[in-house]
Formats: C-alpha cells, structure tokens, sequence
C-alpha cells in the first residue's frame, strides 16, 4: 500500500493525517493554511499521496475531532508506526499516551518514570519531535507548576493551552480530585488574531 494523508476538520482548524500500512506515520495540528499543513505533512510521511482514508484511518479523524470537540475519547485504539523514531522517543511518548484527556504531568514526572529525573530536558526534546500529536498528546506535558516551555505546532503555546482548554486539563498532582483547573472554564477558546 502506498502511504497516503488527509486533511479533515476539528474544532481547533484542519488538522492532516498520514498513514501507511502499520498504521499512521504521522498527525498535523492546523497551519496557517491548508498548503501548509500538506507540506509539513509530507515532512513527516515522505511520498505520500492525497486521498480518502480507509476505514481505520477514517476511524482515528473521527475520534480525533470528537477529542477536539471536548469529549474525553481514548485514542488508544489507532494503530501508529513509530519504528523508525529512536528507542527513547518511543519510550517518552508510550507514557505521554498513559495520559487521560483532561490530567497532565510534568516533563519531570515523565523523566522520573523513565527512571531518571535528569532526563527531563531529554523528554522535552523528544516530545518536540513528536510526528503524531494529538494521538500521542504531547500537549498534555508540562514543566513544574502547569508552566509551557514551549509548543512546536502552529501558534505556540496558545495552541496548546487551547487543546488543554477543551479537555478541561488540571494541573498534575497527587490528588487529582483536588487539582486546581489550568483553565477558567468560561473563557473564551477562539484562536487569537494576528497582529498586522
């Protein structure tokens, strides 16, 4: 099967996605334009070809936009093909998937489980290389006290407290019953505009 992508919509603009045989090969957050959702797309899935999805694929778009819809979807289900990623990016990124929509942990929690605290700044790297947000929800990590350090997709960090937004995330402690939101639930989540 040749690879193939898509673009579809969400409630956070056109996201892409990118499959081939073992499963996705790569998820785009939206760009400035659909022009260049594709050709960041295709930085991830080299070849591949515009078409409609299979069935499977067409399955994780929709639990994709649900997700991004605020509803709290397990994404686990989506097959992805993370062979060719170095060994401890996959690591990083199978505890980023233990993640629930809406609860977040820090760069931190995530180097201590990998056996290491040190390795904090690691975890940060690898997450920024991370080919399949959303799916692999990269959003949902954070540095110490609910600060971003940072946000690679299109529109920085406003981009990714916006994702956080929708799942009504709550800081990463302890006793998650009693975790402050990041967010006060009745602000506005609409993209902000550009200044000219």
């Amino acid at each position: 099967m040749t690879a193939g992508f898509a673009l579809f919509d969400t409630a956070i603009g056109r996201c892409g996605v990118a499959w081939g045989d073992r499963g996705l090969l790569g998820v785009q957050l939206p760009e400035a334009d659909d022009a260049r959702t594709r050709a960041r797309l295709l930085q991830k899935a080299p070849g591949a070809q515009e078409m409609a999805p299979p069935a499977d694929v067409q399955r994780a778009c929709d639990a994709m936009v649900e997700l991004l819809s605020g509803e709290a979807t397990d994404l686990s289900f989506i097959a992805l093909d993370t062979d060719r990623l170095p060994a401890f990016n996959r690591s990083v990124y199978d505890i980023a998937q233990t993640i629930a929509p809406g609860e977040t942990l820090t760069y931190g929690d995530i180097a201590t489980r990998l056996g290491d605290k040190l390795l904090s700044r690691a975890v940060g790297k690898a997450l920024g290389e991370n080919p399949l947000p959303i799916v692999i929800p990269c959003h949902r990590v954070l540095a110490a006290g609910g600060r971003s350090r940072g946000f690679s997709a299109n529109g920085g960090v406003t981009t990714k407290f916006r994702m956080l937004a929708i799942e009504r995330a709550r800081i990463s402690t302890r006793d998650a019953e009693d975790a402050p939101m990041l967010f006060d639930p009745g602000l506005s989540i609409a993209p902000q505009r550009r200044r000219g």
